[in-house]
């Protein structure tokens, strides 16, 4: 069931590889939207902040792309898991909290958990969209494959879901994405004339 107060127009939930641009082109979209049209909203949010008070960590590390968050990434998947285990809408209800704007952006959809909580909230309102970047290209942006990270089902989960509404291909040219996003605008501008 939807939280109360929740009222999208339009749900997107992103997914793709570590190092595939999903914040990057989620970032993008809402630039062009607004802030006040579109909320980039990331489930990994809540999930880093109560692992970093459970943990005495500094939430504010976890939340960049430092060698800190790396450090404990592993650790933070398993927790995140068991936390999942007890509730798979956990983290999907924190992050839907409060939020206003029509056009929702969840920059970091993971698991097929996290996926069938949305449609089962939003329904229709929901869209599925995944960012693919070829291995040479997130290596260039940083990406190392590291075991019981990239093998796990955080970065794994979602490779035979397979029936993704849009999929956006990042793979360094400029003119090929701003095609694709776009194309992406147009529905999302039909759906606000709605």
């Amino acid at each position: 069931m939807a939280p109360l107060g929740a009222s999208p127009r339009l749900v997107l939930l992103f997914s793709g590889k570590r190092k595939s641009g999903k914040d990057f082109v989620t970032e993008r979209l809402q630039s062009r939207l607004g802030g006040n049209i579109c909320a980039v909203l990331r489930l990994s949010g809540p999930l880093k902040e109560q692992y970093a008070r459970e943990h005495g960590l500094d939430f504010q590390k976890l939340l960049d792309a430092s060698t800190y968050k790396e450090t404990y990434r592993r650790d933070m998947i398993c927790w995140g898991e068991e936390k999942r285990q007890a509730d798979p809408g956990f983290f999907c209800r924190k992050i839907v909290e409060g939020v206003s704007q029509p056009i929702w952006l969840v920059s970091d959809t993971r698991r097929m958990s996290d996926i069938q909580w949305f449609q089962e909230a939003y329904g229709a309102l929901t869209q599925t969209v995944r960012v693919v970047a070829s291995e040479q290209s997130r290596q260039q942006r940083g990406w190392v494959f590291t075991r019981g990270v990239d093998d796990a089902e955080s970065e794994c989960g979602l490779d035979s879901f397979g029936d993704f509404d849009w999929v956006i291909e990042n793979h360094g040219d400029e003119q090929c994405l701003e095609d694709q996003l776009e194309n992406l605008l147009e529905f999302i501008h039909a759906k606000l004339q709605r």
